[in-house]
């Protein structure tokens, strides 16, 4: 029996390094329809909410087809963790997971979503966090932490380190509204997997160079570039 997924896009609108990034127009479209269209594509999801304080937001995207949950005022300031909203979110709504699709990546693929949620089905985690997996010399706290300073080895043959990205995230319902009641911070709980998305797709938009980077990459999609060489 397929596990019942419920998408939550979180879209605060009154965001302060790139003011009012959710509904800022990047390429044809803006910020806030890139995880809305990419959850109805998927054809998987029971509902799709839009999770913000905006009432004036909230009626944008039911016209673009999708459900507003109402965020409290309490938790619209920028001090409000992914922990108190999604927990307020899991209160009003029955599902077994809740799909968090994060508008701050909009360079996710269908596909690419489309394998997350499979890995989810497949497997029996309560928290499945999207990372990027890099195979690259790492120090931490000045000292090596995938690599050798004796020698150097072909970075292929690395320990790939990984970093959350956030893109997308996976919580089983009742575990962490369970934690989140016993005072244990849930956004990492229970078992936990991990998934690797490719790294042209992990964008974060915090700030004003990662909107570059992202438009940057976008028009390179529209664009198709030929590859070019030089004569030999």
């Amino acid at each position: 029996m397929s596990k019942k997924f419920i998408a939550m896009i979180p879209a605060r609108l009154g965001s302060k390094r790139i003011p009012k990034k959710n509904i800022r127009y990047m390429g044809d479209k803006p910020l806030i329809q890139y995880p809305i269209d990419l959850a109805k594509q998927t054809n998987r999801f029971e509902s799709i909410w839009v999770n913000t304080e905006s009432e004036e937001l909230g009626k944008i995207v039911q016209g673009m087809g999708v459900l507003f949950h109402k965020r409290p005022a309490e938790l619209a300031n920028d001090k409000a963790t992914n922990r108190e909203f999604t927990y307020e979110f899991m209160q009003k709504h029955e599902c077994d997971y809740v799909i968090m699709i994060n508008p701050t990546s909009p360079m996710l693929r269908k596909e690419t979503l489309v394998r997350f949620l499979e890995y989810v089905e497949e497997n029996d985690f309560d928290t499945v966090l999207s990372v990027i997996a890099e195979k690259e010399e790492t120090f931490f706290k000045g000292e090596p932490l995938n690599f050798s300073l004796k020698e150097k080895v072909n970075s292929q043959l690395l320990e790939p380190v990984e970093t959350i990205c956030w893109a997308i995230t996976a919580w089983k319902r009742d575990t962490f509204m369970k934690l989140q009641e016993q005072g244990i911070n849930p956004v990492f709980g229970g078992k936990l997997g991990r998934f690797a998305i490719p790294k042209d797709e992990s964008c974060d938009l915090d700030t004003p160079e990662d909107w570059n980077i992202a438009e940057g990459m976008l028009m390179s999609r529209i664009n198709k570039f030929e590859e070019r060489y030089i004569e030999l």
